[in-house]
């Protein structure tokens, strides 16, 4: 999107510009001491940038909510002692103000408040005149994309140029793998409209269990964010909130020290020719599905000549299990299959409706 074309990448003096972004802390500040025992450790291991969430919204009330304005006095103190830079999270008006008086370095929206148009421009109100402070914005808890572009834009439009987002994953029904489903092709989306965007990744959040951390973090790295953010404590199974995505610094250090970094500089000159022919196939993909529209087309005007229904559910079950099936004997995912075949199915009957309904 070209308002976004002057967006700033979020760094810090200090911090290497050409490794990830990181940054590592507890879930909720819980007291002075737990405060700062994590952030000795984790500055020993070389994080630079400390998290700590001072108010925390609960799904139910009667939870830990966080320990509120006190809790900036215990980051101040984490800030003089350590050196690192601090980042918290807000959802009002109050928020911002109190983090920014506090000298918090980097704000970031939670995905609760990011879902709400009416506090997202609260926020953003509460930044105007406050250019210079990062602040990024989690995904909405709903897959919706463009409620997450109307979050960062609400933000952009405050003035904010050191803007980034945070994809921490996404709500869905049921039992998972993930807390919150990755589904990828959605930062990815966001990525292409907004190309210069900083975006960090959530293993934490994403995962819901620590033993998950270390594969989400270098999926995302390999998927080309800016950074993670992850949540760590001194001692996670007494923690107030959210204890079991959360590792202990050393736990951290040893997963840090295993990622690889993919090299973002290799000549791509070698792959030309491959993506030429991926080229190829996308335009004759593209040309059979118009062909096979074009026939669904047919089908309808003939189905509307003689009084039939749309939907053929006998022939659409046929169809569905035939295609799935050749479609594992050569070797591709069946479920992958099965999302196309009923996106093409959709869009058959879509132009079929057109037919009856007199539109071209």
């Amino acid at each position: 999107m070209e308002m976004f074309n002057d967006l700033q990448p979020i760094t810090f003096p200090g911090v290497d510009p050409d490794q990830p972004l990181v940054i590592a802390g507890p879930c909720s500040a819980e007291s002075e001491e737990q405060l700062l025992d994590t952030a000795r450790q984790l500055a020993a291991n070389g994080v630079k940038i400390f998290r700590a969430g001072i108010w925390k919204p609960r799904t139910k009330p009667g939870g830990f909510e966080g320990v509120g304005l006190k809790g900036l006095l215990w980051m101040q103190q984490v800030k003089k002692e350590t050196g690192m830079y601090t980042a918290t999270e807000v959802a009002t008006h109050e928020h911002v103000n109190a983090a920014l008086d506090a000298g918090i370095d980097l704000l970031w929206i939670g995905a609760r408040t990011a879902a709400n148009p009416f506090a997202m421009q609260d926020i953003a109100d509460a930044l105007r005149g406050h250019e210079d402070v990062p602040v990024l914005v989690k995904n909405p808890v709903n897959p919706d994309l463009e409620l997450w572009i109307g979050g960062i834009q609400r933000i952009y439009n405050a003035g904010i140029r050191k803007l980034g987002a945070i994809h921490r994953g996404f709500s869905a029904y049921g039992k998972h793998l993930y807390r919150n489903e990755p589904q990828w092709h959605i930062p990815v989306e966001l990525h292409r409209r907004i190309p210069n965007i900083t975006i960090v990744c959530d293993p934490s959040h994403m995962g819901g269990r620590r033993e998950l951390i270390s594969p989400i973090s270098q999926q995302s790295l390999d998927m080309g964010v800016d950074g993670l953010m992850i949540e760590c404590h001194c001692d996670p199974d007494k923690a107030l909130s959210d204890n079991n995505q959360q590792l202990t610094p050393d736990n951290l250090n040893v997963i840090l020290n295993a990622l690889v970094v993919r090299d973002t500089h290799v000549s791509t000159e070698n792959l030309s020719t491959l993506r030429q022919h991926i080229d190829h196939c996308d335009n004759e993909l593209l040309e059979i599905l118009a062909k096979r529209m074009r026939i669904a087309k047919e089908i309808g005007t003939y189905k509307k000549e003689h009084n039939m229904q749309i939907v053929q559910a006998a022939r659409y079950d046929e169809i569905m299990k035939r295609r799935v099936k050749q479609a594992e004997s050569l070797g591709l995912n069946p479920e992958f299959m099965k999302e196309v075949m009923q996106a093409i199915h959709e869009e058959s009957v879509n132009l079929q409706l057109s037919l009856f309904e007199g539109k071209k």
